[in-house]
């Protein structure tokens, strides 16, 4: 399944500045969470939060299969707008359309809801290291989640690029997690909170699309498509 549908073929920012995204495509001793950290981090230009229609799946190829889009839908509740073929594995169906706790267990599901709504509310940048829960004559899975808050169209902070990185093999049926380990970055935030928090303020930024289809969801579709504008 390939990530994303359309997007402007420009790699050019707002400046008009040509952003050259080789860096990220190459960086072969980044791990997929770390590049699209990275990534992200490119696009903050000013210190705002990038807007979901900056994102261009050219910049990330590399790590497509891991990364997702979400969309907050209520408090503590975010579906998958977009995700890569290793969480439809991970899975075991398509997961567009599902809300993020679906991979996770009961305990799980508490802590992933109030690590996503402290994104989108403080904003902040989360991750989370993850076990699956025990299966007999399993080894366990491991996994780490980056969610990275985006904007919607409208300005508002309702969406989220992430990306799910896995070792073990999960076997058939679906894999569910609970949390390990939850980091709490606020993206404007000074020094440490609490509970960890440390600033993310970046620089640089690019401007381009990788739009979605505004029509209705519909889970009888096909897989996403990637196709490429000739404008």
């Amino acid at each position: 399944m390939l990530f994303g549908s359309r997007f402007r073929s420009g790699l050019v920012s707002e400046k008009g500045k040509v952003v050259a995204m080789d860096r990220f495509r190459n960086s072969q001793s980044l791990s997929p969470v770390r590049q699209a950290e990275a990534y992200w981090t490119a696009l903050r230009g000013d210190g705002n939060i990038p807007r979901r229609s900056q994102i261009d799946p050219r910049g990330i190829e590399n790590l497509l299969e891991y990364a997702f889009i979400l969309e907050r839908i209520a408090p503590g509740i975010a579906r998958f707008r977009l995700a890569g073929h290793h969480l439809t594995e991970l899975a075991g169906m398509e997961v567009r359309g599902m809300p993020l706790t679906s991979f996770f267990g009961v305990e799980g599901r508490k802590a992933v809801s109030a690590a996503t709504e402290k994104m989108f509310d403080a904003p902040a940048v989360v991750q989370l290291n993850l076990i699956s829960e025990p299966r007999l004559g399993r080894s366990p899975v491991v996994g780490h989640l980056l969610m990275l808050p985006l904007r919607s169209d409208l300005g508002d902070v309702t969406r989220a690029l992430g990306v799910l990185v896995t070792q073990g093999k999960p076997g058939s049926g679906q894999c569910r997690f609970n949390v390990d380990h939850t980091e709490i970055r606020h993206v404007h935030g000074l020094g440490h909170t609490p509970e960890g928090q440390q600033d993310a303020r970046m620089s640089d930024q690019s401007v381009t699309e990788f739009a979605e289809d505004q029509s209705e969801y519909d889970p009888r579709g096909s897989h996403l498509r990637l196709v490429v504008s000739r404008d």
